[in-house]
């Protein structure tokens, strides 16, 4: 039983700590502790009556808010709100703490308080019909309702007549009179004369398990599989291959992109090849190109058919526009194709003049490094020394770690024999309790034995008893009358062999609709076929004309490109290639005055322009080849014309340094 000296004060605190409880910004945590403060300023000598009625609230919020809300509802309508939680503090302790509280402590609290107030709330609060009614149901509905019902409801029935006569005593309070309360006599318990419990036992501590052995990694790990070995040895086999049939095919095919070896400059000399390049003449082709025999299917007919078709229909759609007056744009097209010509020979040169002011920046980046690699070992001397110092203060501090280690160790030491003597001493009283629960576990174990072997006797005599019935003689044949129906009496019910005659109609009557289908099919195929035998005349005639006109297109071409002239030098390229020879020569002078290597992209200290030549042709090389095979379909496919294609060839050429090759 709780006493306290003044209960009206201690519920005052509980109530003031509750009003400055805010949930969404602090803990219960953090509540109890500020309280625990606020109680040791107000010289409170023992709160854990106050702290442990705040953590209660708190936790059995949900049940006392549905108590509280439904009394500001019905009775507390004209009770100020503000004092909220001074009723929710009287619910927890009526609910939760009447026990241990007992009757006259709990008196006293409510008498301390307003009578008016409390005559209210414990009127409304130990209602037996609130408490067997919606109280139950509400608390239900968050806990167990056997539980609610158990541990809440009837204890509260049970305080219920004596609350009554506090009840009265307040309403008696209220009107003034004086109620004759009967003292009666308190119980005073007597400690149990028990004897003193003996120590505990140390408890056996538990075997540490043992850890299996792990495998070792295997040694595969470490090593690359074989399938990737092969891989780049086929791929190895492969490149050479190719290497090998591309120089095939460079020696045989055209001799006029061969490297002249006298020449040994840089790019620089770009022009004088392009002044002193030999014409390649190309050789006619021999026979028509477009009488070779093409295997084609009935999609491939019937598509170039209808090509064929809509050319013929925009062709007469062209020459009735051109009788009603219309304008030829032929010439346009003509003036179209100069304009895309010289805007074509205008993006080489830009791309010639981006690309020796990329070598020009060039040499001016190996200049600048070379100014940066002397800062660099400046700072590396720097970095040195500092890291000399830290290294020796590294050694210092381990030297101490292990030195503190080393007794650390020896404490550990100490502590293990310790250990050991605990340890034999279990292992004596674990061999004292093993020879004890021997004897009876071999009791045990005989009784288990006969039960087991009563069971199997009994489980053998069914056995044998299944086995004779199953051994008797069963005759199961059973005559059918296939000409008879079965009699479950559903509609459209027949016998077995009217159902097979009923099947064999079926499949006579399908057999006959596959051969219609088959003929229909038939004929559907001849008319098809009849329609690409067509298509392929009408073809064969629009092919013929189609040629013709080729060739006279052909010889048109071939003339106007023998009045072309070839492209004019650029003077921007002429001034760069001008200006990167001078940023060479200062490179060269600045390195043999600094005594450092010049380094090129790819090419090592040691290595000498020639070598350095060779390695950048593999990468031009590569490019021309791209290019003319690109040039090639462009000209198939009338993307571009011949003097435009001829143009494009004698640039890359001129880069990597060869004569150019003209395509046919």
């Amino acid at each position: 039983m709780v006493k306290m000296a003044s209960p009206g004060k201690h519920i005052e605190i509980v109530v003031q700590q509750l009003n400055k409880f805010n949930p969404e910004n602090e803990s219960v945590e953090h509540l109890l502790d500020e309280s625990a403060k606020v109680l040791q300023t107000l010289n409170v000598t023992d709160g854990a009556f106050e702290l442990e009625t705040l953590a209660g609230c708190i936790e059995y919020k949900p049940l006392l808010d549905i108590v509280v809300n439904a009394f500001f509802v019905r009775d507390g309508k004209h009770c100020l709100f503000s004092e909220r939680n001074l009723y929710v503090v009287i619910c927890y302790l009526a609910t939760f703490q009447l026990e241990e509280l007992g009757l006259q402590q709990f008196s006293r609290i409510v008498k301390s308080l307003d009578t008016a107030k409390m005559h209210k709330f414990l009127r409304f609060f130990f209602s037996v019909l609130n408490l067997s009614t919606w109280i139950k149901d509400e608390w239900g509905q968050i806990y167990d309702s056997l539980y609610v019902k158990e541990n809440w409801i009837d204890p509260l029935l049970g305080w219920q007549p004596k609350i009554e006569q506090l009840i009265k005593q307040l309403a008696d309070k209220l009107a003034n009179r004086v109620s004759t309360v009967k003292t009666s006599m308190v119980t005073k318990p007597k400690e149990f004369d028990l004897t003193t419990p003996k120590p505990r036992a140390i408890t056996i501590p538990e075997p540490i398990p043992l850890q299996e052995k792990h495998r070792p990694v295997p040694q595969s790990t470490y090593k690359p599989p074989k399938e990737k070995q092969h891989l780049q040895e086929i791929k190895y086999r492969n490149r050479r291959r190719a290497e090998e049939l591309l120089l095939e095919a460079n020696v045989s095919q055209f001799r006029c992109a061969t490297v002249k070896p006298e020449k040994k400059a840089p790019r620089g000399y770009i022009s004088g090849i392009m002044k002193n390049k030999t014409k390649f003449q190309a050789q006619k082709i021999q026979g028509k190109i477009d009488n070779v025999p093409i295997k084609l299917n009935a999609t491939a007919i019937l598509r170039e058919g209808a090509h064929y078709q809509r050319k013929m229909e925009q062709e007469l759609s062209r020459i009735e526009s051109l009788l009603r007056g219309a304008h030829d744009p032929s010439e346009f097209l003509e003036w179209q194709k100069q304009m895309r010509e010289k805007d074509l020979e205008q993006q080489l040169a830009e791309i010639e003049c981006r690309r020796l002011q990329g070598k020009l920046s060039h040499e001016e980046a190996v200049l600048a490094r070379q100014n940066v690699i002397q800062e660099n070992k400046k700072k590396a001397e720097l970095k040195r020394e500092e890291t000399a110092e830290l290294m020796h203060q590294y050694a210092e501090k381990r030297l101490q770690e292990a030195k503190e280690m080393r007794e650390l160790v020896e404490q550990v030491v100490e502590g293990h024999k310790n250990v050991k003597q605990a340890r034999m001493k279990l292992q004596k009283y674990k061999r004292q309790i093993v020879q004890e629960v021997s004897e009876e576990s071999r009791e045990l174990l005989r009784q288990a034995l006969e039960e087991e072997e009563e069971k199997i006797r009994k489980r053998y005599e069914l056995i044998q008893q299944i086995r004779a019935i199953e051994s008797l003689p069963f005759f199961r044949n059973k005559f059918v009358d296939l000409t008879q129906t079965a009699g479950y009496g559903f509609r459209g019910e027949m016998s077995i062999v009217e159902l097979r005659e009923r099947l064999a109609l079926l499949k006579e009557a399908q057999k006959k609709a596959e051969e219609e289908k088959r003929d229909q099919i038939i004929h559907e195929k001849q008319a098809k076929e009849q329609q690409l035998l067509d298509k392929l005349e009408q073809i064969s005639l629009f092919r013929a004309a189609l040629g013709r006109a080729a060739a006279l297109k052909q010889e048109e071409k071939k003339i106007k490109s023998r009045l072309t002239e070839g492209p004019m030098k650029d003077e921007r390229v002429l001034d760069l290639q001008k200006k990167i020879i001078e940023k060479t020569m200062e490179r060269k002078k600045q390195a043999e005055i600094l005594k450092i290597t010049p380094q090129k992209d790819g090419a090592g200290p040691g290595r000498s322009w020639e070598s350095y030549e060779n390695s950048l042709q593999e990468p031009h090389w590569k490019e021309m080849e791209e290019s003319r095979e690109q040039q090639f379909k462009m000209l198939q496919n009338g993307l571009m014309s011949r003097e435009t294609a001829q143009k494009m060839a004698a640039y890359q050429a001129a880069r990597i340094g060869a004569t150019s090759c003209i395509l046919r």
